[in-house]
C-alpha cells in the first residue's frame, strides 16, 4: 500500500486506481470504534439512570436500528467513484449537495473533539495516577494540542494512511479493551442503579438512550463512500459491500459500547466522565493500558473525522485543495476540544448535538437511499462532479442546482424532529406530544420518506436522470474532466 499524502479529493476514483475490497471496508469501521468517545456513549444510558440490562438491551437496539439504515450506504461510491456528500446531489441537486456538506462538517467537528478530549483525559488522568503531574488543566491543554496535531498529520496524507491506522487500532486497542473486561471484572455490578431517570420515568429514559446509539451508524452515513469509493463493482458484489460496511460499524459499535456501559455500574456517574472513573477503579496495571487506548484511539478516529469533511469541502473550494481544507478543519476541531473542556458542560452539549445530528442526518440517508432505489443504482459520475470543476448544469442541476423534491421532503422533517426533541440543554415545544417518549429521530425519518415518495410520484423525475440503467464505471471523458 502507497504511503504518500493522497492527490484524490471528491473527484471520480478510476478504475485501475480502486485498490480496496470489503475488508478494508470493515477494518476501517471497526477500527474507528476503537477510542473512548464510543465508550463515552455507552457510559450514556447508564447515567441517563437505566443500569445494566436497560442500557445493554437500549445499545443493541440503537445499533441494529442505525446500521439498517447505514449499511447500504456505501452502495453509492463504488457507482460514483466519490464520496457520499456528492454522491447526494444525484437527489438532492449540484448545489443541494451542500446540506450533506453541512451535516459532515459538523458531525466530524463534533466527534474529533470528542476523541480527542476523551483520548486527553485517559493520558493526562493516567500520569495524574502515577503521581507524575499536578498541574492537572495546564497538562490537559498540552495533550490536547498534541492528540490534535498528530490526528491531523494522518488525515492529511489521507486514505491509504487512514485505512492503515484503523488495521492497526483493531487489534492493539481491542485486545486491550477485552484485557479491560478481565481487570475490572471484580467490580462489575449488573444491578447498579445511578440516579433517577433522566426523563423520569423508563420507557422515555430508554428511547432516548435508543436514539443515542441509532446516533452512531447514522452519524457515519456521510463517510462511508470515503472508503468505498476505493473498491471495484467488478471484483466486488453489493452484498459484500453492504454487509462489511454494516457488519463491521455493528460489531465495532457494540462492543466499545458495552465496554461503557459495562465499566459505567462501577462508579458514580457524579465523576461526569466514564474515562476518569475507569482511571480511578483500574488496578494499576491496567492504567497503561488505558493510557495507550487514549494516544491510538485519537489518532484513528480523529483522523476518520477531519480527513472527510476535509474531502468535501475541497470539492467546494477545489483551488484551495484537500491537504489545505483538512488543516483548517483539524484547527478549527482543535478548538472545540478546547471549548468542551474549559468552557462547556462537554458531556451535557454533546448529547444534545447527537440527538440534533441524528435528526438532520437521518431523513438525509433516507431520501438518498430512496433515491438509490427509484434509479436502480445508476448515477453519470461526470454530471455529478459539475461543482468540483466550477461548471453548471447536467442532469442533476434541476433547478438551479436544487432538487425541490428531496429538499421539500428534508426540511419539514428536520423541523418536526427538532420540535420534537427532548435533550438536557433543549426541549422543543412538542416534546410532551407523546408523554415523554422522544419522537424525534422516528418522525424525521418517516415524514422525510413519506415526502419524497410523494413527490416522485407527483412529479416524476426525467427519463435522462432516472433511466434505470446500471453504470458500474464512468467514461474515460469523467477521469480526465473529474480529476
Amino acid at each position: 500500500m502507497r504511503h504518500r499524502v493522497e492527490h484524490h479529493g471528491a473527484d471520480y476514483i478510476p478504475e485501475e486506481e480502486r485498490h480496496s475490497n470489503p475488508r478494508n471496508q470493515a477494518r476501517v469501521f471497526i477500527g474507528a470504534q476503537m477510542c473512548f468517545n464510543l465508550v463515552i456513549l455507552g457510559w450514556l444510558p447508564v447515567s441517563f439512570g437505566l443500569g445494566w440490562w436497560g442500557a445493554l438491551s437500549a445499545i443493541t437496539v440503537g445499533l441494529l436500528l442505525g446500521v439498517a439504515l447505514y449499511a447500504p450506504c456505501a452502495l453509492f461510491g463504488p457507482r460514483t467513484g466519490t464520496n457520499s456528500v456528492v454522491s447526494s446531489g444525484a437527489h438532492f441537486g449540484i448545489m443541494g449537495r451542500l446540506i450533506g456538506t453541512y451535516l459532515l462538517l459538523f458531525i466530524g467537528l463534533g466527534f474529533y473533539a470528542l476523541v480527542i478530549w476523551a483520548g486527553g483525559d485517559a493520558l493526562v488522568g493516567g500520569l495524574e495516577r502515577f503521581s507524575v503531574i499536578h498541574a492537572y488543566d495546564r497538562t490537559r491543554a498540552v495533550v490536547y494540542a498534541v492528540l490534535g496535531v498528530a490526528s491531523l498529520v494522518i488525515a492529511i496524507f489521507g486514505h491509504d494512511i487512514v485505512v492503515v491506522a484503523q488495521k492497526v487500532v483493531v487489534t492493539v486497542i481491542g485486545s486491550l479493551f477485552l484485557l479491560g473486561v478481565v481487570a475490572l471484572a471484580p467490580k462489575f455490578n449488573p444491578a447498579y442503579v445511578s440516579d433517577p431517570y433522566v426523563l423520569n420515568s423508563f420507557w422515555p429514559t430508554w428511547l432516548l438512550a435508543v436514539v443515542t446509539a441509532m446516533a452512531v451508524p447514522i452519524s457515519y452515513g456521510p463517510f462511508a463512500n470515503d472508503y468505498s469509493r476505493y473498491i471495484s463493482l467488478q471484483q466486488h458484489s453489493n452484498r459484500s459491500i453492504a454487509l462489511a460496511n454494516g457488519g463491521g460499524l455493528l460489531l465495532g459499535c457494540w462492543t466499545v459500547m458495552v465496554f461503557g456501559a459495562y465499566t459505567g455500574t462501577m462508579f458514580s456517574t457524579k465523576l461526569g466522565s466514564p474515562v476518569l472513573g475507569i482511571l480511578r477503579i483500574a488496578p494499576l496495571w491496567y492504567v497503561v493500558p488505558v493510557m495507550v487506548i487514549g494516544l491510538l484511539g485519537p489518532l484513528s478516529h480523529g483522523a476518520l473525522c477531519i480527513y472527510a469533511p476535509g474531502i468535501d469541502i475541497a470539492s467546494v473550494l477545489p483551488r484551495i485543495g484537500r491537504a489545505t481544507t483538512t488543516a483548517v478543519i483539524g484547527i478549527l476541531g482543535i478548538a472545540l476540544v478546547f471549548l468542551g473542556a474549559f468552557v462547556w458542560n462537554a458531556v451535557d452539549v454533546f448529547t444534545a448535538f447527537v440527538l440534533l445530528l441524528t435528526i438532520g442526518t437521518t431523513p438525509w440517508l433516507v431520501i438518498n437511499l430512496i433515491g438509490y432505489r427509484k434509479r436502480k443504482g445508476w448515477y453519470s459520475p461526470r454530471d455529478l462532479q459539475v461543482l468540483n470543476r466550477g461548471g453548471r448544469g447536467g442532469i442533476y442541476w434541476f433547478s438551479g442546482g436544487w432538487n425541490a423534491r428531496a429538499i421539500g421532503a428534508w426540511a419539514p422533517a428536520v423541523i418536526v424532529g427538532v420540535l420534537l426533541s427532548h435533550t438536557a440543554v433543549f426541549t422543543g415545544p412538542w416534546a410532551e406530544i407523546a408523554g415523554g417518549v422522544d419522537l424525534s429521530v422516528p418522525a424525521a425519518g418517516l415524514i422525510g420518506a413519506f415526502i419524497y415518495d410523494i413527490a416522485l410520484r407527483l412529479f416524476p423525475e426525467g427519463s435522462a436522470v432516472a433511466d434505470g440503467r446500471m453504470a458500474l464505471h464512468a467514461p474515460a471523458s469523467v477521469t480526465e474532466e473529474g480529476a
